[in-house]
């Protein structure tokens, strides 16, 4: 029997799938149109999308981030019960182009303990690969001892399943072409987080994860090649090409 091929993982930023400036509105022309080269693509992939104008405002209205927990139930209800929402929508797009996509939410299975180290067991994703499925994950919270609950980011997520999964390529789409310089251009290879530490700052919205420096910092942990680039590179991305900013 031959070896089953290493997945890809691919992040579609929150950014990109909805309107970040309008609170809980799915960009449904932009999704629909990532979903077909996801659809198309020929091997096992999973699939973590961002929380955009979704989870990222009920956190903050709580007041949660990857820091500050809540033990509020109703504040757990508001930050998962939006990402659930947009979770469906993609789901939805990417069925309707025909990809084999199923729902994973990571509250159900994900924790921290008390000094924030995050248990995200992923048995459960990889026999879903093995089953032929696109399983599909997202930001969300998970209970974090001591704290209740605190924001897990799609970026630790990404990272998560490149490590537990062998991953043989990462990709992050975002809303801009690559990680920029001090200039605005894209830089083609960060090799370590001092290169591009002056050029990074926070995202421009509401942001409980970190922005872009948070991405950089996540993916440089990794042994498998990462690229950042945005809604135009996902095809070439996919295809096995090399767009935007190349993190190893």
């Amino acid at each position: 029997m031959s070896e089953s091929p290493a997945p890809v993982v691919l992040k579609l930023g929150g950014s990109v799938i909805t309107e970040k400036d309008a609170v809980e509105t799915v960009d449904r022309e932009r999704l629909a149109a990532l979903a077909a080269p996801v659809a198309e693509y020929d091997g096992p992939l999973v699939l973590v999308h961002g929380a955009g104008s979704f989870g990222h405002y009920h956190a903050d209205a709580h007041g949660v981030s990857r820091t500050e927990g809540s033990r509020d139930a109703g504040a757990v209800r508001d930050i998962t019960g939006s990402m659930r929402a947009l979770n469906d929508a993609v789901v939805d797009a990417l069925a309707d182009a025909g990809a084999p996509a199923v729902p994973v939410h990571p509250f159900s299975f994900g924790s921290r303990d008390a000094n924030g180290e995050l248990s995200l067991p992923v048995d459960a994703v990889a026999s879903m690969l093995a089953e032929g499925f696109l399983p599909v994950l997202h930001g969300d919270v998970v209970t974090h001892a001591e704290k209740g609950v605190t924001i897990l980011s799609g970026d630790e997520i990404v990272v998560r399943l490149a490590e537990a999964l062998d991953a043989d390529r990462v990709g992050l789409c975002s809303a801009v072409p690559g990680v920029l310089d001090e200039y605005g251009a894209v830089v083609d290879r960060v090799g370590s987080f001092e290169e591009v530490a002056a050029a990074l700052g926070g995202s421009d919205a509401t942001d409980v994860t970190g922005g872009m420096a948070a991405k950089v910092q996540e993916l440089l942990a990794l042994s498998a090649p990462a690229y950042v680039f945005d809604a135009d590179g996902v095809g070439p991305f996919l295809a096995g090409s090399s767009p935007g900013t190349r993190i190893d």
